[in-house]
């Protein structure tokens, strides 16, 4: 997590911790002044209820409106409904990317169960109590005359349609930054399992919180070495499933969590926190070409640097999938972006465009909302994001499986819930009516296996 990220955590925790606080002198109170088996039943109570409806990582009000900017060549016309059917005055041929804007009330029952938009075939969620400036993911569908019913939530004030314009990206060379094993994957295997011509780099081995991995009887380091190499393993032969062969797939090898500090001192070795290992050469014997780091094995920035820049000079993409810098938070995703940047600055090879993607949130750990195989309604953006151009590529229902398949071939990925997350699932099936896939029990199962993919487009260079 960044800075921001886990200030709105702290607070988050705090307050938490103040109401529990005054919680517990509540029942204190009431088993003293009125009948000692009153807490313990207002106790259950209670946990139910939060694990119901306040178990969500929501670090904003849902009051608060999403600010977008978009850029100058997109096209903003009017909309209107008229009798719950959209209608555009605008001819819209060739705009790949719509983006209704619209401002939405949660009904009381929107407060309890999950506000929603029902918009030809497809459903976008929000926050619970939703009340403010929000936007809806259109693209693919026939805007003019397509019916919008709201679900546990109004539609009010004017609409506006955003409509942008994209080349086909996957018609062209791409290359993918993957901080981690399954990144690629989870961002944008729709897009890449049908790309002309695609390369997968991945930065690290993703060794840490192997936990899962000492039942097998390893200590602490061995299990995560374990980890580190079945992600590694996974980096390479995942893609396969998406037509990308694994020589057009690279592993790095650096560590976990590491990359901004090596970023803070680039001549610096970083070694990983728990596997014991310091030398990246123990997962890059399957690469494709040589590195600049495979002479010393030393895991720093310098190091990082130079072998992004050697893997763009080989695979000489002209669009660059990487993190989104100011959206995602991950702090390995954040300096994976910096590392490309730099590498571009410093590389003959120049890539024209960046697809920047968002993995992680900073403010609301459940998006994108509702269930598995809806639409992706843009991301809460409470302060607003650089005015990037937006690409919304559909993915029709046999894109999405062979995706969810993709994730399941993912080690990290597969491991059971634990049983608190299963007592909260079913809890929250039962009183909120939410619901999981079938393909898998992690929640990206559920975040990633979508209607669409979402890339904001920003040109080298800006």
């Amino acid at each position: 997590m960044n800075g921001r990220k886990q200030q709105l955590l702290k607070r988050h925790r705090r307050n938490k911790r103040i109401a529990l606080l005054g919680a517990l002198l509540v029942l204190v109170l009431l088993g003293v002044l009125v009948a000692w088996w009153l807490p313990p039943l207002l106790l259950v109570l209670g946990w139910v209820v939060h694990e119901a409806w306040f178990a969500d990582h929501l670090f904003y009000s849902p009051r608060d409106d999403y600010r977008y900017d978009f850029p100058a060549d997109c096209l903003s016309v009017p909309a209107r409904l008229e009798q719950g059917v959209l209608r555009v005055d605008a001819e819209l041929d060739g705009h790949d990317t719509l983006i209704l804007e619209l401002r939405l009330e949660a009904t009381w029952l929107g407060r309890w169960l999950d506000p929603h938009v029902l918009l030809g075939g497809d459903r976008q969620d929000f926050e619970r109590g939703v009340a403010g400036r929000r936007y809806l993911n259109l693209s693919g569908q026939n805007v003019d005359g397509l019916a919008l019913v709201p679900r546990f939530c109004r539609i009010h004030g004017g609409l506006r349609l955003h409509a942008m314009r994209n080349p086909d990206y996957a018609g062209q060379r791409l290359l993918i930054v993957a901080p981690h094993a399954d990144d690629a994957e989870l961002a944008a295997f729709g897009l890449y399992s049908r790309a002309a011509e695609v390369a997968i780099v991945t930065l690290t081995q993703g060794e840490i919180e192997a936990e899962h991995y000492q039942r097998l009887g390893l200590g602490k380091a061995a299990a995560a070495r374990l980890k580190g190499r079945l992600r590694a393993w996974d980096s390479l032969a995942a893609p396969l499933w998406g037509g990308v062969s694994q020589a057009r797939c690279v592993q790095l090898g650096y560590y976990c969590l590491q990359l901004p500090a090596m970023a803070a001192a680039p001549e610096q070795p970083f070694a990983s926190r728990e596997s014991g290992e310091s030398d990246i050469r123990s997962v890059r014997q399957h690469n494709p070409l040589t590195l600049p780091a495979d002479d010393d094995g030393l895991p720093t920035w310098r190091n990082l640097v130079a072998d992004l820049g050697a893997v763009l000079e080989h695979f000489r993409p002209e669009v660059v999938l990487t993190p989104h810098p100011e959206l995602d938070p991950h702090h390995d995703h954040v300096a994976s972006t910096q590392a490309l940047l730099e590498a571009v600055a410093a590389c003959a090879w120049q890539p024209q465009t960046l697809l920047l993607y968002a993995n992680h949130l900073h403010d609301n750990d459940r998006w994108p909302m509702g269930p598995t195989g809806n639409g992706i309604a843009l991301p809460p953006a409470i302060t607003a994001l650089p005015a990037d151009r937006l690409w919304s590529p559909v993915l029709d229902a046999e894109q999405q499986l062979d995706k969810a398949m993709a994730l399941a071939l993912q080690h990290d990925l597969q491991g059971p819930l634990p049983l608190k997350k299963r007592l909260r699932r079913s809890i929250q099936r039962l009183l909120a009516g939410r619901r999981w896939p079938a393909s898998g029990e992690d929640e990206f199962f559920r975040k990633a296996v979508r209607r669409h993919e979402l890339f904001w487009v920003r040109p080298i260079g800006r």
